[in-house]
């Protein structure tokens, strides 16, 4: 079975939630963006990342707002399930931008990246300029949308479209490329549902939409 949940921030804990600790071999579990343990690369982390390791399912992420670009680009990318991915451990991938996967026969359309808030704070610290994504990646992602003739099963990114944030009760600070890119899909793309993480709450925008966190949803 293949889960969504939120964004976990580096938060070994929320892997102990009795949602989470039910799946097993053969499951798969995704993170809406801002999966947070590649973030310093210290002892603590790599411990945490070891005990994710061990689980017997998998882990596979977008990115988001709150991640170590330096470390992730490390990982060179290669072929999974349909689509280019980073293949960290056996069980942990990260999922990259405009890229179709097919798991357990299900096509779903992942876009991570997006903008964060607190960029004045971070932007001399740690913040990435590849957070945010570029021309040629909603390029690709189009490309492979049309592949598959604008018919996918899920659509999951870390941002939400735009056009959500009065139901949502958030502002969108700031508009980028992406947010045109989206709109456009809910008016030409085929999907079943459309999962975001960025907005750290649960909630089901009727018909399509769903702003998740601490849940875990599955797919079906």
């Amino acid at each position: 079975m293949i889960y969504v949940t939120g964004d976990t921030h580096g938060d070994i804990s929320r892997f102990k939630s009795p949602e989470i600790r039910k799946l097993g071999r053969g499951d798969t579990l995704i993170v809406a963006g801002d999966f947070g343990f590649f973030w310093d690369n210290s002892k603590r982390e790599k411990a945490a990342l070891k005990k994710l390791a061990d689980k017997n399912y998998t882990i596979a992420f977008l990115d988001g707002c709150h991640e170590n670009f330096d470390i992730l680009e490390k990982y060179r990318p290669q072929e999974w399930h349909g689509g280019k991915a980073r293949v960290i451990m056996p069980n942990i991938v990260h999922l990259m931008r405009g890229q179709v996967y097919t798991i357990e026969k299900k096509k779903i359309f992942t876009f991570g990246g997006g903008h964060s808030q607190d960029i004045e704070f971070r932007r001399d610290n740690d913040w990435w300029e590849q957070e945010q994504p570029t021309q040629a990646e909603i390029t690709e992602g189009i490309a492979h949308l049309r592949e598959n003739r604008y018919d996918v099963d899920y659509i999951i990114t870390h941002e939400p479209p735009a056009s959500l944030k009065d139901c949502l009760g958030v502002d969108v600070l700031e508009r980028l490329e992406m947010h045109a890119f989206f709109e456009e899909i809910i008016k030409t793309c085929n999907y079943s549902k459309w999962f975001f993480g960025k907005c750290h709450i649960d909630k089901h925008i009727p018909i399509k939409f769903y702003a998740v966190f601490n849940n875990v949803l599955p797919l079906k």
